[in-house]
């Protein structure tokens, strides 16, 4: 039996030759809206004649075009990292291929009649054929490229049209399409009519070179058409097309997105055209652009929305741009396919550098005998190659935002990228070539590498990285003579990631290293509700899928919903174009890290708490800072404090623009201007009383004789606090992290399970002293812990130190007390790190102050539950109910906590957010320290100043009873 039109190697038939992305004056009809929809669940059993005008249509169902057919309610998502959902024998896909049939009619106006017509496809996944009228037009395949059909002679102006078209979820493109996301299907992009004029504007090239030496622009637009150029602001008025003009501009940058509105014109049509000027360059080992080494301050971005699947408003596109903005990012990576047209549109006017990436990956072949049998090496699919990445080039050639090409993600190397990238670097010189798994670097102009650690990264900017498998003496050499940009880095899944600053500050140290792309932007969670009302967000294998990849869809900076995560906070702290250092205490240190742009836009205020109260503010000062300089200012007049005073200065939009309002804070530094003073190591003890069998007594305090953990604080009741090493595992710990597998270690040394057995209790009338050995079953190391305990007369104070009984093989997860106290106590108050959850390697986003919170809202609800909400850095915490009664601890000097209305347990058990309940405590930790987050869900390992080892530690805090405030 012989190929299906499905699954040919060919990329397609009867299209136009692709063409630039543009809108015009010319009339176009927008064919969005309810059609009838059938899915069949086999090609066979896909109704025959349906493109059939007389066919009846009427017992199918409705459905919105543009959209992913299974997120309303037809077949099932499914999710994969790079494993292929059908059996690999390519270029055939299975018997059971979902069959998607769309039907649509429309009515042209009259006035049509004698034009030519185009029907245009933005984005359909997997495979489709369309008919207009009865009559075939053609296959398209490529799922993130546009289709165009010329549509002339099937169109019927004046009166009623009918346009069919059948989509398959599984097709030969398919195999080019393991991208790490939801397979889903559909016509998920825009479909237009649009009317070409005689002489119109088919297409164009727009070259817009900046010469930084001279501050001069010159302009060609390339094009077939008889057209003028006009560029009121730049004085040029009807000028030719296919000419060189040479004029005096402003350049475009990330940091400066400007554009000239242009004209481009014949007697028939006009293209409005936004013209930004800007060269980009690969010399002398650095990545240019104006003639600058640029940092990219990246992210890589999917699209995805939880509701609609590929299809994304227009609206939720510029929130979360306008988001990322706000976060100090200033480059995507499209990864891993062009995105819809109005992204780069988006990216040209608020500023980013884009590296745009073709529709190719065929990852799930690594899987099977090391690439054996991968597309990008056969030589029969190299049409389908250069097909892809014609169509995205030409669609996206005029946009000033895009200075990279890439050639795909994770499909191998092989013959297919030779031709694609001689092609590119063929019809469009103007920018360099990427491709990631080019690793000896052979067709590309920069190099790129995936979850590198920093050690590597220190090594790649010195010059010192090792030789890459298969690289000749002389790609060697080519290769340390290219910038270096990380395409992938730092996995964001779930909390996390950790060690953003130890990259930033490699790519501050090195021009060679030139940032790159955190990974990623979203996650893909698809939203769900119980019946009775409660949201959470879905993943692999929540859909009945036999093969998935879990929750590692779940990866983003944000919520499937666009609600910023912790990490992305961390980032922008991170990120920041603007670096505020103190110098003792009397200088302050401002350097701009822009590229281009200078500070002049930018206010600078001072704020003086003294514990955790304003006690004064003020503005600074600040010279002009041209990118690159730094300048050192005195600090303001303070006021005397008499208790631990902290000086915060802050850099802000001073005044509105395009992505962010007046008053945006972009980066703030913090200084201790006057520290805690040296606690009391003792306080006048309160009488105690050895109490009986069943109570035993100390000040305000009752203890259990036989658990040796406190009972109650007045007339609150706890339970603890006990020796704690526990923490539910991230997504991180889960992570093989380059073989080092935490949470897996974990386990299997018994932190989850230890048990607590009472060695000895001595009791007299100032202190109580519990000593205990915390263990797992079946382990001999331990720890041994004293709890020694005195009373003032209106709180508890614990000096708890710990000490290894034997040789731990692994890091411990967290290092403290838990203790459990009633569930009314919601409200919580700090004075120490905040405002959001912090650990050792991701805290460069906190500051110093007092905060406020509710129990609830100290959580992040991360759709895969894990390891959540700690603070750092506190000096006290308050927990109190609605009267205002509770429990303060304040520590000697510091402590981290964490407080939730659950146990690490249940945290540990539940796979969603709805598995989590209150079971009616609080459950308060007191820690010592944590072992850091990292990005081990796929990155590299933690490293070892990250990691929490079992050591001799003491942890002094007080715990004192707040009354009601009635």
């Amino acid at each position: 039996m012989g190929l299906s039109y499905y699954e040919s190697f060919d990329p397609g038939t009867g299209s136009l030759p692709p063409r630039a992305a543009f809108r015009s004056n010319a009339a176009g009809i927008d064919l969005a809206g309810q059609w009838r929809f059938l899915l069949s669940p086999t090609v066979a059993e896909a109704p025959t004649g349906m493109a059939d005008p007389e066919f009846d249509d009427s017992a199918w169902s409705l459905l919105p075009v543009p959209s992913s057919w299974q997120m309303h309610g037809h077949g099932r998502p499914a999710y994969t990292n790079m494993a292929y959902p059908f059996p690999i024998d390519p270029p055939r896909v299975a018997t059971d291929n979902p069959t998607g049939d769309h039907r649509c009619w429309f009515e042209v106006p009259a006035t049509w009649t004698g034009q030519r017509a185009v029907l245009r496809f933005d984005g359909i996944d997997s495979c489709a054929k369309v008919w207009l009228n009865g009559i075939e037009l053609g296959v398209t395949r490529g799922s993130m490229l546009a289709t165009e059909f010329d549509v002339t002679d099937e169109l019927r102006p004046g009166a009623a049209n009918l346009l069919a078209v059948r989509v398959h979820q599984w097709s030969s493109g398919s195999y080019l399409e393991a991208q790490d996301m939801w397979w889903l299907s559909g016509i998920f992009r825009d479909v237009t009519l649009l009317s070409r004029p005689a002489e119109g504007i088919e297409d164009f090239f727009v070259h817009a070179d900046y010469d930084h030496l001279t501050g001069t622009g010159t302009l060609r637009i390339d094009t077939e058409a008889p057209a003028r150029i006009s560029v009121p602001e730049l004085g040029l008025v009807d000028v030719a097309v296919n000419a060189d003009h040479v004029v005096d501009v402003e350049p475009w940058s990330a940091e400066i997105p400007r554009l000239y509105d242009a004209l481009l014109s014949t007697g028939t049509e006009e293209v409005q055209v936004r013209l930004g000027f800007r060269t980009v360059r690969v010399a002398d080992g650095l990545l240019t652009v104006n003639g600058k080494r640029i940092l990219l301050r990246g992210v890589n971005r999917h699209e995805f929305h939880p509701d609609l699947g590929r299809v994304i408003p227009a609206e939720v596109v510029r929130s979360e741009l306008l988001l990322m903005k706000r976060h100090n990012i200033n480059a995507i990576r499209t990864s891993h396919y062009p995105p819809h047209p109005m992204v780069l549109d988006l990216c040209d006017e608020l500023g980013f550098w884009l590296m745009d990436e073709c529709d190719i990956e065929t990852h799930g072949f690594e899987r099977n005998n090391g690439w054996a049998g991968n597309p990008s090496d056969d030589p029969r699919w190299e049409d389908a190659y250069v097909d892809r990445m014609r169509r995205t080039v030409e669609r996206d050639k005029n946009h000033p935002s895009v200075i990279m090409w890439s050639l795909g993600n994770e499909s191998g190397i092989g013959r297919n990228h030779e031709t694609i990238a001689e092609w590119t670097r063929f019809r469009d010189p103007s920018r360099p070539i990427h491709y990631e798994g080019d690793t000896a670097c052979r067709y590309v102009d920069v190099f790129s590498h995936m979850y590198a650690s920093p050690d590597e990264v220190d090594a790649i900017g010195r010059l010192a990285e090792e030789r890459f498998p298969g690289a000749s003496d002389e790609l060697d050499a080519r290769r340390r003579r290219m910038p270096f940009i990380l395409c992938e880095y730092a996995h964001a899944m779930g909390n996390g990631p950790g060690g953003l600053r130890d990259y930033q500050d490699l790519f501050e140290r090195y021009p060679r290293c030139q940032g790159g792309f955190i990974w990623e932007w979203l996650d893909h969670g698809i939203r769900r509700r119980t019946p009775d009302g409660r949201e959470y967000f879905a993943y692999g294998g929540d859909f009945g899928e036999p093969l998935h990849d879990g929750n590692f869809v779940i990866d983003g900076l944000v919520s499937a919903d666009r609600t910023p995560s912790p990490g992305l906070v961390e980032l922008a702290a991170v990120f920041a174009p603007i670096k505020i250092e103190f110098d003792g205490l009397d200088r302050l240190r401002i350097t701009n890290l822009n590229d281009y742009a200078t500070l002049d836009e930018i206010a600078f205020g001072w704020v003086l708490e003294e514990n955790g109260h304003q006690i004064a503010d003020g503005e600074l000062r600040v010279a002009r800072l041209l990118p690159g300089e730094q300048t050192d200012l005195e600090l303001p007049k303070l006021p005397g404090t008499t208790a631990e005073s902290w000086l915060t200065v802050s850099a802000r939009t001073a005044r509105d623009t395009a992505w962010a309002p007046a008053g945006h804070v972009i980066t703030s530094g913090q200084l201790c201007v006057r520290p805690t003073p040296e606690y009391e190591q003792e306080f006048a003890p309160a009488a105690g009383d050895p109490g009986s069998v069943a109570a035993l007594r100390l000040g305000p305090a009752t203890f259990d004789p036989v658990r040796g953990t406190l009972k109650q604080l007045g007339d609150l009741v706890i339970d603890g606090p006990r020796l704690d090493v526990w923490r539910a595992p991230t997504d991180n710990d889960l992570g093989e992290g380059r073989g080092q597998y935490l949470a897996r270690n974990w386990r299997e040394v018994g932190l989850h399970r230890m048990t607590h057995t009472l060695i000895s209790l001595t009791a007299d009338e100032t202190s109580i002293a519990i000593v205990t050995r915390v263990a797992a079953a079946n382990q001999r190391e331990g720890l041994l812990t004293e709890y020694h305990w005195t009373a003032g007369p209106d709180r508890l104070r614990l000096r708890l130190t710990v000490t290894p009984d034997g040789e731990f093989s692994v890091p411990l997860p967290r290092l403290g007390v838990r203790l459990a106290l009633p569930g009314a106590l919601t409200n919580v108050e700090w004075f120490g790190g905040g405002p959001g959850e912090a650990y050792i390697d991701s805290r460069q986003a906190v500051r110093i102050g007092r905060y406020t919170s509710t129990l609830d809202d100290l959580q992040t609800q991360y759709a895969f539950p894990q390891e959540n909400g700690n603070r750092v850095d506190v000096r006290w915490v308050a927990l109190t109910d609605a009267a205002g009664a509770g429990l303060r601890v304040t520590g000697h000097p510091v402590f981290d906590f964490a407080a939730r209305p659950w146990t690490s347990e249940a945290l540990d058990a539940a796979k969603h957010t709805i598995d989590l309940a209150p079971d009616g405590h609080t459950y308060l930790n007191i820690d010592a320290g944590h072992t850091g987050i990292g990005s081990g869900s796929c990155g590299p390992g933690l490293p070892d100043r990250y990691q929490l080892m079992a050591a001799p530690t003491v942890l002094v805090v007080d715990f004192q009873l707040i009354r009601s405030s009635d």
